[in-house]
Formats: C-alpha cells, sequence, structure tokens
C-alpha cells in the first residue's frame, strides 16, 4: 500500500472511530421508545444522525481504498480502529482502560505492522 493510500485508510479509520463515537454520545442522552415516532426521533437525533453521516463518508472513502489497494492489507489494517477508539474512550468518555487491553492493543499494532509491511 502507498503512503497516500494509507493516509486515506487512516483518515477512513479516523471517521469510522468519529462516527461510532457520536452513535455512543448520543446513546447516552438517548431517551429511546420502542415505537414508530421513537425510533424516528432517534435516528434524527443530532449525534445519531451525524454518526450516520460519517459514516456513509467513511464507506464512500472505503471503496475507493478497496479499489486501489489490496484487500489481504488494507481489511487488516482496519483493526487500527481498536487503538483510536481506547484513546477516544479515555479522553472522550473518561474509562478506566486496564493493563489487559492495552496489551490487546499492543498485538493489534504488531499485527497491523505485520500486515503493511511489503511483499519480498
Amino acid at each position: 500500500m502507498n503512503l497516500p493510500t494509507f493516509g486515506l485508510l487512516l483518515i477512513n479509520i479516523c471517521f469510522l472511530v468519529g462516527g461510532q463515537t457520536l452513535w455512543k454520545i448520543g446513546i447516552n442522552n438517548a431517551n429511546f421508545t420502542l415505537s414508530f415516532l421513537g425510533i424516528i426521533k432517534f435516528i434524527f437525533s443530532p449525534y445519531i444522525f451525524g454518526g450516520l453521516v460519517v459514516y456513509v463518508v467513511a464507506t464512500a472513502l472505503w471503496l475507493y481504498i478497496l479499489s486501489v489497494s489490496e484487500f489481504s492489507v488494507a481489511y487488516p489494517l482496519q483493526s487500527l480502529c481498536y487503538i483510536i477508539a481506547i484513546a477516544v474512550a479515555i479522553l472522550v468518555f473518561k474509562e478506566d482502560v486496564p493493563i489487559t487491553r492495552w496489551l490487546g492493543v499492543a498485538l493489534i499494532t504488531a499485527g497491523a505492522f505485520f500486515v503493511s509491511l511489503p511483499n519480498k
């Protein structure tokens, strides 16, 4: 994967995590009721709808990335979402992250590094 495509992949990853973050904020602030009107109000609440829009942009970007890169490289590299999600969990949601989760993030990072190495 060339550097510009990798940059687009990182942007795509940020959009994915951003969309999930908006959804989490929206869920935390929701007063959801299981009815037609309740579902419509929920979907069109600012955070949930914003997350959907961000996901649409991420999906369009992902389709382009798939068209110019190897699937066996691009798809595993999306696991970097987990690393950024841990940072968001700490910074935005003030979550405590145990050492076992940090070890998992280290393994994911190592795996992404090995997947990204060029074939020789």
